[in-house]
């Protein structure tokens, strides 16, 4: 379930910056693969490629 809601808010973010899936894999370093795996909820993300994901979209983690 956690998947899944991370995947939901990074899509919405990334779309309220107007970007593609491309578009924020290029930005993350990331393949847009693993960007779609991530929105799917297909993929658990660890920590350092979510600071990646959050940095390309310039945004911070909160944690707890």
């Amino acid at each position: 379930m956690i998947r899944e809601q991370i995947g939901s808010k990074i899509a919405q973010l990334r779309k309220e910056a107007g970007l593609s899936q491309r578009d924020l894999a290029d930005k993350a370093g990331l393949t847009q693969n693993t960007i779609y795996k991530i929105e799917n909820g297909k993929f658990s993300v660890g920590i350092d490629v979510l600071d990646r994901v959050a940095k390309a979209l310039n945004r911070k983690i909160d944690i707890v």
